[in-house]
């Protein structure tokens, strides 16, 4: 029997779990991160991390007692961008991937001579969530300090190098960097052009990879062993695809944490240019994942939960009771999502939250189902682009914290037409590391071994297709309001920039 240890850190809070192989979930303790949001910056302390995990650590050894812990992986969001030193210090606050701060540095990267060759071969855009613009942020705007950086790592990569003092990163991280997964090399004509070094970018190696033991200095930190053998695997939304089980076409994952990850597996890949999302090989597993994720899931209740719910004792039961007795469609609220712009499938960073048709009857039971109602058009939304690719979807696994409202899970399943297979373990982006680690290092001979020992099927909701013809309408209504504010929200956010410039904001829970 093995034992594995995942660090697993979020938006909003970082989290230490550990299993047996026997899917077991042995202890676990979560602590809140904190976030700041200043305009379009939005940022994580990296020293936070590292203390908290310390933490987090000795908190679940504490309730394992004497056991070694045999294996240690870490899984974090991607397309952050943490600047460390020569000692692996950070010298600035983690770029996270929604930050808007790289909008110009994408549009001159489009300008490269490299460039179109570069996107021919990824398939990924300049989109300002990726590494490269961050970075070249970095480098026009803070130039003393990118002088300094001896590293350009993400949030797994930081972590991992302060366990093991190596710089490494999986190929779907590296990814992130228009790092070609077919030929298996960073485009270095491109990088080269936009004036970033090959040799500040972490070695690229296979999720499941056994990186090197834990340093005795981090064994002094967490009370870890310096025998316990650290394995890279991969970023939290994949990891959450593989935790859900989701192998066989026609199923598709929906993990709705701070963000919600929507994605469904294909066995072969998809050879038409995919604008909308995204398509990576987990070639170890034999499957490709295709979808993607957006910028708020779960987030959305944590800001309703803040405006209308922060004095009430049981603020996610009322909320849940609210919704419940509103009517379908919230007595004709629509509501955008976009708090933060968007990702995938609409990629539109000026985009912003919208209320539309509000009346002097609604009170916050509608504006409250509409939040719940706009978590279900997000999932058509993905259902859409993928099946636009060419990838029928006929039922969704669902988890993450957004999964415990079992309301949301019927309204999913209403809006979308299709049966919500709700898993017993919420937390599928740890269970799904530690499946990835175990079959990197031969516990599994498969994922779907893995699979069977892990994730477990809690409950299935069928929709009331007498509520999906309604939300067909509702949807119509849903995407027409985006495409007509769309021309808007550009001038809304010069607007608002000029008339009250950055404002920080410290969010603890998003």
């Amino acid at each position: 029997m093995k034992t594995i240890l995942v660090l697993n850190m979020g938006m909003k809070s970082i989290r230490s779990i550990i299993f047996d192989s026997e899917g077991n979930k042995l202890a676990s303790y979560a602590v809140p991160i904190e976030t700041s949001l200043t305009g379009d910056t939005v940022t994580q302390a990296p020293s936070e991390w590292w203390e908290k995990a310390c933490r987090v650590i000795q908190e679940v050894l504490a309730d394992v007692g004497a056991i070694l812990i045999d294996y240690l992986t870490v899984t974090t969001s991607s397309s952050c961008l943490v600047c460390v030193d020569k000692e692996g210090e950070a010298l600035l606050p983690c770029m996270m991937v929604s930050d808007k701060r790289a909008v110009k540095e994408s549009a001159l990267l489009k300008d490269a001579e490299a460039f179109e060759k570069v996107k021919k071969r990824t398939g990924l855009g300049s989109d300002p969530s990726l590494m490269i613009p961050k970075a070249l942020w970095v480098k026009r705007n803070k130039p003393e300090k990118f002088n300094q950086v001896h590293k350009l790592l993400s949030p797994n990569d930081f972590l991992i190098a302060k366990f093991t003092g190596q710089y490494v990163t999986d190929y779907m991280n590296a990814q992130k960097w228009h790092y070609d997964l077919e030929h298996g090399e960073y485009p270095l004509e491109f990088l080269q052009e936009v004036g970033i070094h090959k040799q500040l970018l972490p070695e690229v190696v296979v999720p499941g990879t056994y990186v090197g033991n834990v340093l005795p200095g981090a064994a002094r930190e967490t009370g870890l062993s310096t025998k316990t053998q650290v394995i890279a695997t991969t970023y939290d939304a994949i990891c959450s695809f593989i935790g859900s089980g989701a192998l066989n076409e026609g199923e598709a994952s929906d993990v709705s944490g701070t963000v919600t990850v929507f994605r469904a597996a294909s066995q072969r890949k998809i050879e038409k240019p995919l604008e909308k999302i995204q398509q990576l090989p987990y070639y170890e597993g034999g499957i490709h994942i295709v979808g993607g994720s957006n910028n708020l899931g779960g987030g959305l209740i944590e800001w309703v939960k803040q405006c209308y719910y922060q004095n009430e004792f049981l603020p996610y039961e009322l909320m849940e009771k609210d919704a419940g007795e509103a009517s379908l469609g919230a007595g004709g609220i629509i509501f955008l999502p976009y708090l933060l712009g968007e990702r995938a499938p609409v990629w539109d960073n000026c985009a912003r939250g919208v209320f539309f048709g509000l009346e002097r009857m609604h009170t916050r039971k509608e504006m409250t189902r509409a939040v719940f109602e706009s978590a279900g058009f997000i999932d058509l939304d993905m259902i859409g682009a993928i099946e636009e690719a060419g990838l029928p979807v006929h039922t969704i696994r669902l988890s993450g914290g957004l999964a415990r409202l079992n309301l949301i899970s019927q309204i999913k399943a209403d809006i979308t037409g299709r049966q919500v297979w709700v898993l017993s373990e919420f937390e599928t982006t740890a269970t799904g590391a530690a499946m990835i680690a175990l079959y990197g290092q031969g516990v599994y001979k498969s994922l779907q071994e893995a699979v069977e020992q892990f994730v477990q099927v809690r409950m299935i909701i069928r929709p009331n297709q007498r509520n999906h013809e309604k939300y067909r309408e509702l949807y119509q209504l849903y995407k027409e309001t985006y495409h007509t504010l769309k021309p808007l929200f550009p001038k809304r956010m010069e607007l608002t920039e000029r008339l009250y410039g950055g404002k920080r904001i410290k969010i603890e829970n998003l």
